[in-house]
C-alpha cells in the first residue's frame, strides 16, 4: 500500500478527488498529519468517517512505535529507538539547544558506506526509508516532547544521498508552508561524498545546509578510513561542493573526526588547510567516539585544541563539536540497530 505520509498536498488532493470527495478534504487531512501530528485516522475528527475508512483501505498510515527512549544524564539528550511498520528499527536523537529542539534523524535502515569509525554501518544496509518514515521520526519525537522541533539534521543512520529521491521529497515536505514549515536554513544534510547526489541537490536550489564527512585531508588516507573514497576523489567531491555553494551561497561544513595517530598530525592540519583554501567553510572537529568494534581512540583533548589552533592559524574557521548523548551511544558515529541487544527484554 502507498504511504500516505509520503504524499504531497497536490498528490493527496488528487487521491481524495478521485474518491469523489471535495478538494478541501485533502487539506484537512494534510493538516492533521503534518501540522497537528495525528498518529491515526481516528484522530481526524472533522473528516467524515466513510472517507477515513476509504483512505485506510487504500493507503498505509501509521506512526512508528517508540520502543525505548534513553536520556543522557550529562546533557539531557534523548535517543529514540523506533520500530517501523515492517518490523525494522531505526534510531533518532533529540538535542536541546538555546535556539530550540534539534532532531538528528536516520535516512536508511542500516548503511552500506562502510566508514571504519562508524557503528551505523556494521550490519550493512537493509533498506531505504520513505520520505514519510523520515517525517514520522520528527513527528513522533515532537508528540513525545510536546514541543515544536525547530531544526532537523539528516545525519543519523544511513547515507542520505544513497536515498536521494526520498531525501529530497522529505526536505520539500518538512519545509512546506502547508506542513511543519521548518525553514530550509534550519535543515542540514550530511554526506560522505556521493558526487552525483551533491550535484543533483545543487540543482534543487534549496537553502539547506550541506555537510561533508571528510575525516582525512588526502585521498590516500581517506581510502583507508572511508571506502567511498575509492569511488569519488576529493577533487571530484570539491568540484561538486563548489557547484553547490555557487547555487545556494550556503556555507559548507566539513566534519572531521579526529582519530589518535591516524589523522591528527601537524601535516594533516597543513594538508587540510590547503585543501579548503579560501572557501567559505566551517571545519567541525569531532574527537572520534568510542565504538568497541573499531579499536580507534580519540585524540587527547590537548591535542584537539592544538589541531584547532593550527587550522585557525591557517585562516580556517573551526569549531569543536560538543558531543551530546555520548553516554547513551547517541553521539556522532555511535548509532546502530541495537534491537538485537534490547528487544529480548522490552
Amino acid at each position: 500500500m502507498e504511504d500516505l505520509l509520503s504524499m504531497t498536498l497536490p498528490e493527496l488532493t488528487e487521491a481524495v478527488t478521485d474518491m469523489g470527495e471535495k478538494k478541501f478534504r485533502a487539506r484537512q487531512i494534510y493538516e492533521w498529519i503534518h501540522k497537528k501530528g495525528a498518529a491515526s485516522f481516528s484522530e481526524m475528527t472533522n473528516v467524515p468517517k466513510n472517507l477515513r475508512e476509504k483512505l485506510a483501505g487504500a493507503y498505509s498510515f501509521s506512526a512508528p512505535e517508540i520502543r525505548t527512549v534513553q536520556e543522557s544524564k550529562i546533557d539531557g539528550t534523548r535517543k529514540y529507538l523506533f520500530r517501523m511498520s515492517d518490523g525494522e528499527y531505526v534510531e533518532s536523537v533529540l538535542m536541546r539547544y538555546q535556539y530550540g529542539l534539534s532532531v538528528c534523524i536516520s535516512s536508511q535502515v542500516g548503511c552500506r558506506m562502510g566508514c571504519s569509525f562508524c557503528a551505523s554501518t556494521l550490519l550493512g544496509l537493509t533498506r531505504n526509508l520513505t520520505a514519510g518514515e523520515m517525517l514520522s521520526q520528527v513527528y513522533a519525537i515532537q508528540r513525545d516532547m510536546g514541543e515544536r522541533i525547530s531544526h532537523v539534521v539528516v545525519m543519523g543512520t544511513g547515507e542520505p544521498m544513497d536515498n536521494y529521491d526520498n531525501l529530497v521529497r522529505f526536505l520539500h515536505m518538512i519545509s512546506d508552508e502547508n506542513g511543519l514549515h521548518i525553514s530550509e536554513r534550519d535543515l542540514t544534510v550530511s554526506t560522505c561524498g556521493i558526487v552525483p547526489g551533491i550535484r543533483k541537490l545543487a540543482e534543487e536550489k534549496m537553502a539547506i545546509n550541506l555537510a561533508l564527512s571528510l575525516h582525512a585531508p588526502n585521498d590516500e588516507l581517506r581510502k583507508k578510513i572511508m571506502p567511498v573514497a575509492r569511488a569519488y576523489s576529493l577533487k571530484e567531491i570539491f568540484e561538486a561542493l563548489d557547484l553547490y555553494y555557487e547555487a545556494t551561497k550556503r556555507r559548507l561544513t566539513f566534519e572531521y573526526s579526529l582519530i589518535r595517530g591516524v589523522n591528527d598530525s601537524d601535516e594533516c592540519a597543513r594538508e587540510l588547510s590547503r585543501l579548503l583554501g579560501r572557501r567559505n567553510a566551517l571545519v567541525n572537529l569531532i574527537p572520534v567516539n568510542p565504538v568497541r568494534e573499531t579499536g580507534y581512540r580519540e585524540t587527547a583533548r590537548t591535542d584537539v585544541l592544538a589541531f584547532q589552533k593550527k587550522l585557525e592559524n591557517y585562516g580556517i574557521h573551526v569549531t569543536i563539536r560538543r558531543e551530546m548523548g555520548r553516554d547513551i551511544d547517541g553521539a556522532c558515529g555511535q548509532l546502530r540497530k541495537r534491537y538485537e541487544e534490547t528487544d529480548s527484554h522490552l
